[in-house]
């Protein structure tokens, strides 16, 4: 297992990530999972105290309580749920971040986090508030950084120029290449990394039927997902093609992979050669690039 530095943070992280939203309902079969992602040398685990109303951090944090000094935990804040259930709003007020932190580091069992994100934002939010809060926090050693989960380029540059976020969480894919235009650039150059989530596009560049995605006809889809295949083998399964494209962006430090079973672990976490300049140039040509059509 490869490990960057996350942006201008002391944090080491593994260039594989485990996204725990995908986890299940079950403690015990969530442990086996992390455990052995932990043996394969996977250390930054994602959750989010919206994800199974707060039942996911509290699994991962029961499951990585003994191993709380080798790994690095990150979680999210500002959807709320409704006191019904029925759904959730979004709330960047500083005063609900305040308070839900407090139950995060319930929830994890932990007495700080490492990675505290905004798990969306909109440009009309308080941001330079929203931003007090997040240095509140880490003054008060509750959390060690802080960064955005976003794909609006407008958001993402006001955090950039005005925080000190150390990443940004966003979509980023073969099929999902809107990032290079708009928001990599701006993040190298403030030295911000970003974790990279859906680097196989649902399934469409390994084992779904070809669909339109994004402004991708049916037809693009294929030629990416056989761009894919053609670069795969015995060495390197289609997903691992797929993940190994994303981090060949200098500004990726992590792919969050969302895994379920410990076979997708396995492959996910598995050595696999790393593209080469070649394979990398063969797969951004196979369909052409995009740029977001809104928030920009």
């Amino acid at each position: 297992m490869n490990y960057q530095v996350l942006g201008r943070s002391d944090l080491k992280v593994s260039e594989v990530s485990f996204g725990c939203m995908s986890l299940g309902l079950n403690d015990a079969d969530n442990a086996r999972l992390l455990h052995r992602a932990v043996a394969l040398g996977i250390n930054y685990f994602d959750t989010a105290d919206l994800y199974d109303k707060g039942f996911n951090e509290s699994s991962v944090g029961k499951a990585l309580r003994d191993r709380r000094k080798e790994v690095v935990i990150a979680t999210k804040v500002g959807n709320q749920w409704r006191a019904d259930g029925s759904g959730w709003d979004w709330n960047p007020r500083p005063e609900y971040i305040l308070a839900s932190v407090e139950e995060s580091l319930k929830r994890l069992g932990t007495d700080y986090i490492d990675l505290y994100q905004l798990h969306g934002g909109t440009i009309d939010d308080p941001i330079d508030d929203i931003i007090a809060a997040f240095e509140q926090l880490q003054q008060q050693g509750k959390i060690r950084y802080y960064g955005i989960s976003s794909i609006r380029p407008n958001v993402i540059r006001e955090y950039a120029k005005r925080s000190n976020i150390v990443s940004v969480m966003m979509q980023y894919s073969l099929l999902d290449r809107r990032p290079e235009v708009s928001c990599l650039p701006i993040l190298q150059q403030h030295g911000i990394s970003v974790v990279a989530r859906g680097s196989v596009a649902k399934g469409l560049l390994i084992d779904k039927p070809a669909t339109p995605y994004l402004s991708y006809s049916e037809a693009e889809v294929q030629q990416a997902k056989d761009a894919v295949a053609a670069l795969s083998g015995p060495f390197r399964s289609p997903a691992q093609t797929a993940l190994k494209y994303v981090l060949m962006h200098p500004v990726v430090a992590s792919a969050v992979v969302g895994i379920r079973t410990m076979v997708q672990l396995e492959e996910a976490a598995a050595a696999a050669p790393r593209l080469n300049e070649g394979e990398y140039e063969q797969l951004t040509a196979a369909i052409p690039i995009q740029d977001y059509d809104q928030h920009k």
